[in-house]
Order: structure tokens, then C-alpha cells, then sequence
């Protein structure tokens, strides 16, 4: 039975993903998806004052505008980003995510994710980079940036935008990164 969910939840994830480059496939493209980081940013920055001075003191960082996310029984979710290193931005990312367990509904929500150092970076550049089930990520809110620490190189930080979900499963995301 578990072999069937796992395999179940690769199908939707592989679905999800089907036709999705990492960056986007024109100009008309780029520029909604660096006007959507943009508003992103400027929210995430309203919800938490000190995020501003958390991004000046990482080495790089990952921003995901709309993360969509479903799921009966498996689920999967999906994500096109830009990331920043120093300031500057140097390339798109996808976040795929497949997960298997007791869930139900679907949500979008935006993902920040914050390296600390060049290794950390090129980490999640390589392909390689990819969060375990115990992983977790902060819900940005007055104060959390200020209160937060790396783990691994890495801090995560997500806003909720809409929907529900009722979820108590295992999965994991996973990261392809495309310079510009």
C-alpha cells in the first residue's frame, strides 16, 4: 500500500512539474515573475520589519512568490523563484515537493530561503540540495527574523497566502536552479 502512495505522489509531482522550465520561456514571462518576487518581497518585508537586515546579513537567498500546493491522500506542490546572491540576482529556481501521508486540501503560500555562506549556495546550486521530511520552515511574522538561526546553512521562512490544509504526512522539496 505505501509503495502505491509513494508511487502515486511521484505521478502527481511529476504532473505538477510536466512542462515547467526553470526559467521562464519569454520575456513577458521574466518580468511577471520578477514583478511577482518584487511584491512578494515588499510583503514579506511588511509582515517583519527585520527581514530587511536578515537579507543584508545573508550571503544569498531564494525567493518562491507562489508556491502552489494540493493534496488527497499524496500531494505535491510546485514553485518557479529567482535567487539573489549578495543583492544581485543571478538565476530561477523550481521547488518541487511530493509528500505521502494523512492530508487533505490545498493551499499557496510564498517561500523565502536564506543561505549563510558560498557553500551553502552552491549547494543548493549543484542540484543536490533538497529539504528531508524533518525538515521545518519559520511562518514569517513580526519578530521572526530577528529570532531566527541557520540550520545546516540554511533558514526558511514561508507566508501563507490562501487556502487550507489538513496535513500530517512525510515528503520533502526539492530544488533546480538555472543561472541567468
Amino acid at each position: 500500500m505505501t509503495v502505491t502512495k509513494s508511487l502515486l505522489a511521484m505521478l502527481m509531482l511529476a504532473i505538477v512539474a510536466t512542462g515547467c522550465s526553470t526559467e521562464p520561456t519569454s520575456d513577458t514571462k521574466r518580468e511577471e515573475l520578477n514583478q511577482d518576487v518584487d511584491q512578494t518581497m515588499q510583503r514579506l518585508k511588511l509582515q517583519d520589519a527585520d527581514l530587511q537586515d536578515f537579507l543584508n546579513s545573508a550571503y544569498a537567498y531564494a525567493i518562491f512568490p507562489s508556491v502552489g500546493k494540493g493534496a488527497i491522500g499524496v500531494g505535491g506542490a510546485y514553485g518557479r523563484g529567482q535567487v539573489y546572491e549578495k543583492g544581485a540576482f543571478v538565476g530561477y529556481a523550481d521547488l518541487s515537493q511530493g509528500t505521502v501521508g494523512l492530508q487533505l486540501g490545498g493551499q499557496t503560500y510564498a517561500e523565502l530561503i536564506c543561505f549563510d555562506s558560498k557553500d551553502a549556495l552552491n549547494e543548493f546550486e549543484s542540484g543536490n540540495f533538497a529539504f528531508s521530511a524533518n525538515a521545518s520552515a519559520t511562518a514569517l511574522k513580526s519578530g521572526a527574523a530577528k529570532a531566527a538561526k541557520y540550520t545546516s546553512g540554511v533558514v526558511v521562512f514561508v507566508l501563507p497566502q490562501a487556502g487550507l490544509m489538513f496535513e500530517a504526512s512525510i515528503g520533502g522539496q526539492s530544488f533546480t536552479y538555472q543561472p541567468k
